[in-house]
């Protein structure tokens, strides 16, 4: 299979609170692992939020920093098949210390057969038809408790 890049999404759950508003150390463990001095921009979205962006040679990084919630969202996506974004989601696991990860990782640019890369739309109309007959079935016992 040929792909053309990969993409890492990792949710930091119950973070070290200590950790979560030191810009600086974050885009420290950032550097350490991308080797590369990455083009890091820091902002505060909130007094709760925080994020940091960067670009790099192999890609780029997003990371929002949720302080009251003890929450961090990282999305990390690299350019060719052969990078490990793992190895950076380690660092961070390590530096935020969450007690729970949920991480996605997907295949992007998968040239495959046409029949697989074909858009699929779905519509559906039951939950309609489901809001309809009820309304239908609320009438009817409306109905006969006005006749009794």
């Amino acid at each position: 299979m040929k792909i053309l890049a990969r993409q890492l999404t990792i949710d930091l759950y119950n973070c070290n609170s200590k950790k979560l508003n030191d810009v600086e150390e974050i885009k420290n463990v950032l550097i350490k692992v991308i080797g590369d001095k990455p083009g890091l921009q820091a902002s505060t979205l909130s007094e709760n939020h925080i994020s940091i962006i960067g670009a790099f040679e192999q890609g780029h990084i997003a990371i929002h920093v949720y302080a009251e919630l003890r929450y961090v969202a990282v999305d990390v996506f690299t350019c060719s098949e052969d990078t490990e974004p793992e190895l950076l989601s380690k660092e961070l696991r390590k530096f935020f210390q969450p007690d729970k990860i949920k991480s996605t990782f997907l295949k992007r640019g998968d040239f495959g057969l046409e029949r697989e890369i074909k858009p699929k739309i779905k519509t559906r109309v039951a939950p309609l038809r489901k809001i309809h007959n009820t309304g239908a079935k609320v009438i009817k016992t409306l109905v006969k408790r006005s006749k009794n």
